[in-house]
């Protein structure tokens, strides 16, 4: 059921716990991202940290802010460097700001099919699953020990009618832990964002391998589907112009100075309100958490301090909760081709979906025409 929230922000422990729930996907990616391609961490963190807290401001609910996933994948498979993600993100940018005005989304939305949406919403639910096996591989025992720790704080959060502070208990645990077998991270204060220009080259490299993948996923997931699931969890809808205009923002003022792409997500909000987010108090909870990181540890030590094993345990919750939404859908059919296909590729998943949807529609009008236009039997 959807619950009314509206113009209201609540600083609270379920708040606290639900600001937690999607840096499962943030942190492990930004690590893994500064790391392979030499770029500033405490930069990348900050610059989440003002939007959380601006977009908590801004639409007083836990609109997600995350790492454009497609982006984040080729930079860490490919080595690249901070001008071309630059690039990407200025353009990008550029892009969803001015859909942001006009009625460009409204024909998106129009011609989209809901179950389309639906199924990119499934098949990020199935990548997350990837990406928790992912993890657990790397540190089995500590996977084990975050299902466990998740499951037993639900219950007993179930069984005693309290808030499930699930997430933000095995974060506490997991950092309490990292620090008895690493010691404490040493301080490491933050350098002063530099501008970064992209080259024209920069510009045009970009386009073919990380705006037109990135596009297609944010428009279907960071917009539409992120429209969908607040009508789903909330008593009112935010519009994907809105959405859209924020993005835009977001990646014009933060992509010349070192911040990574970024986006809103269906996931994210599956995830927030998983563990407990209700209203934009959750969004600023990050945003000050983010920039304590920033500040003062955004190190190497910061990277190790807790388990790759937890962040999957996560996942796992949050890919749930993302499932969940994703079959409600107007046809099994089409969610399921799109979800699947979508594994293995975003675009592909999303073109197989629209193709599928409207053939099915088409072959449904044939023949409702044709049973309108066949003679009755003869007497």
């Amino acid at each position: 059921m959807a619950e009314d929230v509206r113009g209201r922000l609540a600083f609270n422990l379920s708040e606290l716990a639900g600001a937690l729930g999607d840096f499962g996907t943030i942190l492990p990616l930004m690590f893994a991202v500064s790391l392979v391609c030499r770029l500033n961490l405490g930069i990348i963190l900050l610059f989440f940290g003002i939007w959380f807290i601006f977009t908590g401001l801004y639409y007083r609910l836990p609109i997600p802010i995350e790492p454009m996933k497609v982006i984040a994948v080729v930079a860490i498979s490919s080595a690249l460097g901070g001008s071309e993600l630059a690039a990407a993100g200025i353009i990008l940018g550029l892009l969803f700001f001015f859909l942001g005005f006009g009625k460009w989304l409204y024909y998106l939305e129009k011609y989209v099919p809901n179950p389309v949406i639906r199924g990119i919403q499934l098949g990020l639910a199935l990548l997350l699953l990837k990406s928790a096996g992912t993890f657990m591989f790397q540190a089995p025992a500590f996977f084990v020990f975050g299902i466990t720790v998740i499951i037993l704080v639900f219950l007993l959060s179930y069984l005693g009618k309290v808030p499930d502070l699930s997430a933000l208990v095995l974060l506490a645990t997991a950092a309490i832990i990292g620090v008895v077998l690493h010691g404490v991270p040493d301080m490491y204060l933050l350098k002063v964002p530099e501008l970064v220009i992209p080259s024209f080259s920069d510009y045009i490299s970009s386009i073919p391998e990380l705006v037109l993948p990135q596009a297609v996923i944010t428009i279907t997931n960071a917009i539409l589907a992120t429209s969908l699931l607040t009508k789903d969890m909330f008593s009112r809808e935010v519009p994907p112009e809105k959405l859209s205009k924020t993005i835009g923002i977001m990646n014009i003022v933060s992509a010349p100075f070192g911040g990574f792409p970024m986006c809103h997500g269906a996931g994210g909000l599956a995830a927030q309100y998983r563990f407990g987010a209700r209203t934009g108090g959750s969004n600023i909870f990050a945003g000050v958490i983010l920039l304590v990181i920033a500040v003062l540890f955004a190190g190497p030590g910061i990277q190790e301090l807790i388990s790759p094993g937890v962040y999957g345990a996560l996942l796992v919750f949050v890919a749930i909760e993302m499932g969940k939404h994703g079959l409600k859908t107007d046809s099994i059919l089409v969610t399921v081709v799109t979800g699947v296909m979508a594994v293995l590729s975003v675009v592909g998943g999303f073109i197989a979906g629209m193709v599928l949807a409207y053939l099915l529609k088409y072959y449904r009008e044939r023949r409702q025409r044709a049973s309108r236009v066949t003679p009755p039997p003869a007497p």
